[in-house]
């Protein structure tokens, strides 16, 4: 098959014009899938996190993936998606070792945004959304720490789900902070979005009350740029009707932030400390800077956070008034940015964006993206945030979604 060269000169063929798999399905050995069940006639694309059998799980770095032998087994996120029927379609890009929120660490391929091209594809699930952008798979599976399935999928106009932390079993994926990680995915159909779920959501161990409100997080969307607010909150009305505004922490969202990011930053260098030490890998700059500042966090700092953490966690009933409560805002601060910024302007844009993701992260909380909104002719994604365990309702309010965009044009612009 001919071959075209992908923005960061590693050979892509044409049949991945956009760079979205680092190896398709016919690459390796066989994936069976059941004849029949509820994801049959889907394909689906998996995340370089997650173990294909037979495929060697790379992780977004040569070096982590040199001399590794291909998985022994699927992950069961992966297993369950296959038993359902659905047929595996290859493995995506990631960014490396799943420490990135743009797309661009991976030194195994950089995927483009197919719905904007010159716009980074978000991540660090990049190839998974890629490939569902692109037309590549009918859904793709992704993991989200900090914002890993909501950038991307806001940045590529797609419907994605961050699920309840611990609802989708984290077997076979190569883990970044467990505390905070969840397998999630992404699909442009929000039928398909709610197929998905039904096979990869394990039953939550209370159910949680039907949301009753649907309210605008005013201080929430406050962290995003003035020119994103009014179109989301547009889309989101459109699909939803009119909806009361209210701040979700009266405290400060900031806060949710200050005990995330000492905390997923100490995790991910447990995770990966004995290796680092070992095989002194190849990283990028902004992966090794993240790995650093994990190393060198001083114990009282992660125990101050520890306990914010709790004191966070306690009020979560009160966050969601006992469950009946659904929160909207914009999923990403701004629209995708230029590809190829230099890191002392994508940094800033980076801690911007973990503060917004840090409040469902450091809840265990579930969110949906669902596209709609444009600014200035780029997306942004509506972001839903219900109380652990509210995943289904949500993939519910998805379906609102599609139908409101399917008998109007996206609100804020083309």
């Amino acid at each position: 098959m001919a071959s075209a060269a992908s923005d960061s000169g590693s050979p892509q063929h044409d049949a991945d014009p956009f760079g979205a798999f680092v190896a398709r399905a016919a690459d390796g050995p066989a994936v069976p899938h059941a004849a029949s069940g509820p994801l049959a006639g889907l394909s689906f694309a998996v995340k370089d996190l997650l173990d294909v059998a037979g495929f060697v799980t790379r992780a977004g770095n040569p070096d982590w993936a040199a001399g590794r032998a291909p998985a022994a087994a699927h992950a069961e996120s992966v297993r369950r998606c296959l038993d359902a029927g659905a047929q595996f379609a290859g493995k995506t890009h990631t960014d490396e070792l799943s420490r990135g929120i743009f797309g661009e660490t991976s030194q195994h391929g950089r995927p483009r945004n197919p719905l904007v091209p010159g716009r980074v594809p978000g991540g660090s699930s990049s190839g998974s959304a890629v490939a569902v952008a692109s037309g590549l798979a009918d859904f793709a599976l992704g993991t989200d720490t900090g914002g890993s399935v909501r950038a991307p999928a806001s940045f590529c106009g797609l419907f994605g789900l961050r699920p309840t932390h611990g609802r989708v079993p984290f077997a076979g994926v190569i883990a970044q902070a467990p505390s905070f990680d969840t397998v999630g995915w992404l699909a442009c159909d929000a039928a398909v979005l709610a197929r998905v779920g039904a096979v990869l959501l394990d039953p939550w161990r209370a159910p949680p009350a039907q949301p009753a409100r649907i309210v605008w997080a005013e201080d929430l969307a406050a962290l995003c740029d003035a020119e994103v607010i009014a179109p989301v909150r547009r889309a989101a009305e459109a699909a939803l009707g009119p909806l009361e505004a209210a701040r979700f922490d009266p405290a400060g969202p900031e806060r949710f932030l200050r005990a995330q990011a000492p905390l997923q930053s100490a995790e991910a260098w447990r995770s990966f400390a004995g290796w680092i030490d070992a095989a002194n890998p190849r990283f990028t700059f902004e992966v090794a800077a993240s790995f650093a500042a994990g190393r060198d966090i001083p114990p009282e700092r992660l125990a101050e956070a520890a306990a914010l953490r709790d004191a966070l966690r306690a009020e979560t009933p009160r966050f969601f008034a006992g469950g009946a409560a659904v929160f909207a805002f914009p999923a990403m601060p701004f629209p995708p940015p230029p590809a190829g910024l230099p890191l002392s302007r994508s940094w800033p844009l980076r801690m911007r964006i973990v503060t917004l993701t840090a409040v469902a992260g450091l809840l265990g909380a579930p969110v949906l993206v669902a596209p709609g909104a444009r600014v200035e002719g780029l997306p942004v994604g509506v972001a839903l945030m219900a109380a652990p365990g509210g995943d289904e309702a949500l993939l519910a309010l998805a379906q609102r979604f599609a139908a409101s965009t399917a008998t109007s044009p996206p609100p804020g612009g083309p």
